[in-house]
């Protein structure tokens, strides 16, 4: 059974897709950026800060489909500049306790509205 879960605490979608799709017990959640879903804006400068904004907008996904990141299972990072990953892995795992999710960091050439890092996530029941 396949359930579409959007919260108006994330922000919403810019193209045609969901923020989360629930499939059984497994979460599937898009790819998140750094907009702040209460202003529409994105956060910019700080990396670090961008980071945060992502990962809360995970948060709130999450949060809306019953589970937190100790239900995540997998994530996706995609990221403009691979010098810029301590910062991001500090941030990143800021979010997770020693069972971590498994993960893979990609370094892209550009990223939606030209961010600086994009993550998505798997997460089940």
């Amino acid at each position: 059974m396949k359930k579409i879960v959007n919260t108006t605490n994330a922000p919403k979608p810019i193209g045609p897709y969901n923020q989360a799709v629930m499939v059984n017990d497994m979460l599937f959640v898009s790819g998140q950026i750094p907009m702040n879903p209460e202003t529409a804006q994105l956060v910019k400068g700080d990396v670090k800060d961008q980071t945060r904004m992502v990962m809360e907008n995970l948060k709130a996904i999450l949060k809306e489909a019953g589970m937190d990141f100790s239900n995540v299972i997998k994530c996706s990072i995609f990221i403009s500049n691979m010098h810029d990953f301590p910062k991001i892995n500090e941030v990143y795992g800021s979010y997770f306790d020693e069972n971590a999710p498994a993960r893979e960091t990609v370094e892209v050439a550009n990223l939606p509205m030209f961010v600086d890092v994009e993550i998505s996530c798997i997460a089940v029941k």
